[in-house]
């Protein structure tokens, strides 16, 4: 198991978590997402290591700001 967090902004409620969680937690590999709305942290695990720019496409295809 891998674990990242990374940042994403411009989550304002649950429904942006729920956003976020769901096109996140469909890219190959990943077993869980986890969304802390008030710092904008999410944690990515996977059973094997994510890109980067995966991560990326996803939280912009929800509609939201990669930071890093």
């Amino acid at each position: 198991m891998t674990s990242s967090t990374y940042t994403v902004t411009g989550m304002t409620c649950s429904h942006c978590v729920a956003s976020v969680s769901e096109e996140v937690g469909a890219i190959d590999g990943v077993t869980a997402v986890a969304v802390d709305l008030p710092t904008g942290a999410v944690t990515v695990t996977s059973d094997r290591p994510v890109g980067d720019a995966q991560v990326r496409a996803a939280i912009e295809e929800a509609g939201y700001t990669f930071a890093g």
